[in-house]
């Protein structure tokens, strides 16, 4: 693939962003573009990049950044808000429609994990999004997050995040956890293990993030917006065994979706054990991505 710096704003703040393009000397162009939006302490470089070696082949032109306080974006350092991503993947969209090598009308967008509930939100007021894809993603916040707590750590974090409002009214500035406090890896051996082992290659990957950020994914709830991307049509993939977050959070995207939506669930799979470039599952949803957003492309109406 050929690839480039394409940096954009968001809320004034500078993003940073690479336009991923199929190796064909432009012969495609103007490319459908994916835009893939990462999930929890996310980083271009991990799996948008991912995404793109592989889409890229198959004629989508890929944008990937980095949210705002990650990699080498402008913003405070471990915000980590879902509400605000949903911001600054609104700014990749617009950031389309000023490239030429683009087709700003077939655009779609693939969401990871939180992303996965990113996409969902961000689509739901956006026309210009033609098709969404969830993979392993949330669809509330506030229930995502229980499922992953006992109840000891559970009610320490909702006191944490009680005293840290007070905190924030105070002094202006929310305190700082370890990310793995907000969202815990421990009750999911195959996913701590990925992390450990994978993710952490990323610089930065792993820093602490705010109080506030947890306080906010608890009122985060794309299940209560994915009604509003039909007629534009969604496809809800998960992993039948993800104990990071629970196929429930499929089956509630899903069910609460108007048509035309369609739900895969992956057999024998978790949440991300086998997000690698040539692991059988990861090309086959590759696959499935692009014949999705194909289709899309093809029979979804474009917005007025």
């Amino acid at each position: 693939m050929n690839s480039r710096p394409l940096p954009f704003f968001s809320s004034g703040l500078r993003l940073d962003a690479d336009l991923h393009l199929p190796d064909d000397d432009g012969a495609g162009a103007p490319y459908p573009v994916v835009i893939p939006s990462s999930g929890y302490q996310g980083l271009k470089v991990i799996h948008p990049e991912r995404f793109a070696r592989a889409l890229t082949r198959v004629g989508f032109a890929v944008l990937a950044f980095d949210y705002r306080g990650f990699g080498h974006s402008e913003g405070e350092r471990g915000r980590l808000v879902p509400q605000e991503w949903v911001e600054d993947l609104r700014a990749a969209v617009d950031r389309t429609e000023a490239e030429e090598q683009l087709d700003a009308g077939r655009v779609g967008l693939v969401g990871w994990g939180m992303g996965g509930g990113v996409v969902v939100a961000e689509a739901a007021h956006d026309p210009r999004v033609r098709a969404v894809a969830s993979v392993n993603g949330i669809a509330d916040g506030a229930r995502a997050l229980r499922a992953m707590h006992d109840d000891a750590s559970w009610s320490s974090l909702l006191e944490r995040v009680s005293a840290d409002r007070a905190h924030r009214s105070v002094y202006g500035r929310s305190r700082l956890a370890s990310p793995w406090d907000i969202v815990r890896l421990d009750l999911d051996g195959h996913t701590d293990s990925y992390v450990g082992s994978e993710l952490y290659k990323a610089p930065g990957f792993g820093s602490e993030v705010t109080l506030e950020s947890a306080d906010r994914l608890l009122r985060f709830s794309p299940q209560s917006l994915v009604h509003l991307l039909a007629p534009r049509p969604l496809l809800v993939v998960h992993g039948d065994r993800n104990a990071l977050h629970r196929p429930e959070e499929a089956r509630a995207l899903y069910e609460r979706a108007g048509e035309p939506r369609r739900l895969r669930m992956i057999e024998g799979a978790g949440h991300t054990e086998w997000m690698y470039d040539e692991h059988p599952t990861f090309r086959e949803l590759v696959g499935e991505l692009a014949g999705f957003f194909r289709e899309a492309f093809t029979h979804t109406p474009e917005p007025a």
